[in-house]
């Protein structure tokens, strides 16, 4: 097998196991191609010639992941999740191993299922993204967990959310499949993989292969008001639990529009972007291939 690692060197918390499963990985004739970055050298152009691989490993974040998977969008090449990120959202969502030998069992067997991925614009920049995006209160979140994400992990969100009970508030002119809606709220929130930290489900079904983004607009007047919505969340293990309260409002389709007065900051899969709305997005239905467990595909094929 020939495989192309990509590896985020300052994603997570630069432990290097990505080394571990390269040796679990490698075996007679195999060949295994390691190209790196901190950031400065854009990940887009470590792939130009990807589609000569058998895989790629995109080892870091879902910020990682998700730009790997864009750019190898539609071209049929698996890519393999390798979390060596903080949060690691894409592979709590795909029940994925995160043990290096086993992750490296994974890529050989090369079980593999298509989903579909979202595509956003805004002031010019196309980005992809795999689990959410988001602009507003979330955004915010992100952009203020970044610099203790080494060193607090997971928690660094929940700090970043407690330090911030009140956010920005704006009206919200939402356009889902060419139906506008005049809304206020916090944020909206574009979601193909439903499930965040602690397992804590957004919306009921976690459904990343139904061809539509689920829209979920943050209508709470503060992040106090948000709580019930959150607990409700956390009690929602079946996908039957009664509702979300009154805090959110959910839509779903397959191109959204957000304009927003005043304007929201902009994240994809947990990456502040400095950009702001208004933001159009799609889905591209079936655009990526990963590779998954057994678990996974008895889930979601």
């Amino acid at each position: 097998m020939k495989a192309l690692i990509i590896n985020n060197l300052a994603s997570g918390y630069g432990e290097g196991s990505i080394y571990d499963f390269m040796r679990s990985f490698v075996a007679d004739g195999d060949e295994v191609c390691m190209r790196a970055t901190d950031g400065s050298t854009p990940i887009e152009g470590l792939l130009t010639d990807a589609t000569e691989y058998d895989l790629v490993v995109a080892s870091g974040g879902d910020g990682t992941v998700a730009t790997v998977a864009h750019y190898l969008k539609n071209s049929g090449v698996p890519i393999l999740p390798y979390p060596a990120g903080t949060a690691n959202l894409l592979s709590l969502n795909l029940l994925e191993p995160n043990e290096p030998h086993a992750l490296a069992k994974l890529a050989k067997a090369g079980k593999t299922l298509d989903f579909d991925m979202g595509e956003l614009e805004c002031e010019g920049a196309t980005r992809g993204f795999i689990i959410m995006a988001g602009a507003g209160y979330d955004a915010t979140i992100m952009e203020n967990a970044a610099p203790n994400k080494r060193l607090l992990g997971p928690m660094a969100y929940f700090l970043a959310a407690g330090t911030n009970i009140l956010p920005q508030h704006s009206r919200i002119t939402l356009t889902v499949d060419g139906k506008t809606v005049e809304t206020e709220g916090l944020g909206v929130l574009l979601i193909n993989f439903s499930k965040i930290q602690f397992d804590i489900s957004v919306t009921h079904s976690n459904q990343p292969r139904d061809g539509v983004l689920d829209v979920a607009v943050l209508k709470a007047k503060n992040a106090v008001e948000l709580l019930p919505s959150v607990f409700a969340a956390m009690l929602d293990r079946d996908g039957n639990f009664p509702g979300r309260g009154e805090a959110l409002d959910i839509y779903s389709g397959r191109e959204i529009r957000v304009e927003a007065d005043p304007s929201f900051e902009v994240q994809y899969d947990g990456e502040a972007t400095k950009l702001t709305t208004p933001l159009t997005a799609r889905i591209l239905s079936g655009a990526t291939r990963i590779i998954v467990s057994d678990e996974c595909y008895r889930l979601f094929e």
